[in-house]
Order: structure tokens, then C-alpha cells, then sequence
């Protein structure tokens, strides 16, 4: 879906930068955009799974999971003192100095939560909670000696909410559905099964589910499932 935008609306687009999955502790200035974009694109997918009888002639689908919204959108960024409306900035920037001030908010290495910041993107009616999947820097001018005048920021976010306000507008609560966690620093197999079904007990029945060799030994940026408490014990996985 692409939403076309007036490219002289006064409210700039930012991307604030957090700690937290929560968006309640802000780090540093947030980048906002020297031109706001055109357009914006949003993504929406569901990932179903095909189960097939004996003897039927083709699978019936079922529900797997909604995947993570994505949004795609240009910012550019310009080095020769012109601001949007083409108003001449009274101390010019260069192209680098942006390209790193996004960069530092959306890419880097937080070294305190010990991964890439938690993001927030607000621009009139969009507010987005994401984090960065994906940037394309594209440098479109530059100065004699090769320094960059201008570039073009290709950036495909990805939604990333917390657990208990996705919970809230999906009406879920149970836990006879499937849900997943992506793994943080810190954490255990047993803390995730008593997030989800309110107790520990079955961690290694969603051990067997998910095929870990080792439970002990859960791996940053790993993707957990937690089927319907009524399918575990079956000791395969939901992935085929």
C-alpha cells in the first residue's frame, strides 16, 4: 500500500531513538528529516501453513501467523545549504554529518541494551513503533574533490511492539494460540514458556517443538514459537 503525502506539509518526519520495547526511554536527539517524503509504503503478510489429508486432492490452509508490518520510505538529504521550501540554511551541514546522525539513531550498536536502538517513527498521523531492517544509501551529486552533495536514504522499517500492546489490539489473551519471541540477551527457555503460558512447566515440551539441541544455550535474535498449549507434547515443530 503507498500513501502519497504533500511534500509541503510544515511537520517534519522523525525517528525517535529508545532503550526500551515500551518507547519510555528516550536516547539522544531524534533525526528528523530535511525533506519530507513523497510517499511512504506499507506492507502487511500472513504466513500460512498447508495441511493435507490422505487421498485429498489438494492441502486446506491454516493459520500460522501474522508476520511483523513493514514500512518503506525515501529521506533525502542535501548538502548545499538548501532547506525544504528552499529556504538557504544559515549554518550548512554536510551530506556525511546526516547520513551519520541517522545512522547513529537507527543502525548503530547500542552497547547498553547490547543491540540496535528501539525505534519510533511519528510523522502527523503515522506513529510507528519499529526497529531498522534494512537502509540503501545512494549518493546522487557531489563536489568537485567528490564530496557528496546529496543522497537518497532507502529505508524499510520493521514493527516491533511490545508484547502486551500487541496483545491488546489483537484482543489476545489466551494461551491456547500460537505466539513467538524473539530472544534477548539474558534470556531463558523457562522464563519465555512462563511469559506465554503463565507457568514453566512445559519449557521442554517447547523445547522438542521448536528442535533445540540445547535449550541452555538460546541464541540473540533467535525466534521461539509457542504453539497452542493443546498441541505441545506432540514433539514436533509447527515448521514442518
Amino acid at each position: 500500500m503507498i500513501v502519497g503525502l504533500n511534500l509541503f506539509k510544515l511537520e517534519k518526519l522523525k525517528i525517535k531513538a529508545f532503550k526500551d520495547v515500551g518507547r519510555r526511554q528516550p536516547i539522544g536527539a531524534p533525526f528528523e528529516a530535511m525533506f519530507n517524503p513523497a510517499s511512504f509504503s506499507q506492507r502487511y503478510a500472513i504466513a500460512w501453513g498447508a495441511k493435507q489429508g490422505v487421498g485429498s486432492s489438494g492441502p486446506q490452509l491454516s493459520y500460522s501467523r501474522s508476520k511483523p508490518s513493514e514500512l518503506t520510505l525515501t529521506l533525502v538529504v542535501d548538502g548545499t545549504g538548501v532547506e525544504s521550501m528552499g529556504v538557504v540554511a544559515p549554518v550548512r551541514k554536510s551530506v556525511k554529518d546526516r547520513v551519520k546522525a541517522f545512522l547513529d539513531v537507527t543502525f548503530r550498536y547500542n552497547g547498553v541494551i547490547h543491540e540496535p536502538n528501539y525505534l519510533l517513527v511519528e510523522w502527523g498521523s503515522l506513529i510507528f513503533s519499529c526497529r531498522l531492517s534494512a537502509v540503501d544509501i545512494k549518493y546522487t551529486a557531489f563536489e568537485r574533490d567528490g564530496t557528496p552533495l546529496r543522497a537518497e536514504i532507502e529505508v524499510t522499517l520493521i514493527s516491533d511492539k511490545a508484547a502486551k500492546a500487541r496483545a491488546r489490539e489483537e484482543g489476545k489473551t489466551s494461551p491456547d494460540l500460537t505466539h513467538s519471541r524473539i530472544v534477548r540477551s539474558g534470556d531463558t527457555l523457562p522464563l519465555l514458556t512462563r511469559d506465554i503460558y503463565g507457568s514453566s512447566a512445559r519449557y521442554l515440551d517447547v523445547a522438542r517443538w521448536n528442535r533445540l539441541d540445547d535449550f541452555r544455550r538460546l541464541i540473540p535474535g533467535q525466534e521461539i514459537f509457542f504453539p497452542p498449549l493443546a498441541n505441545l507434547g506432540a514433539g514436533t515443530s509447527g515448521e514442518g
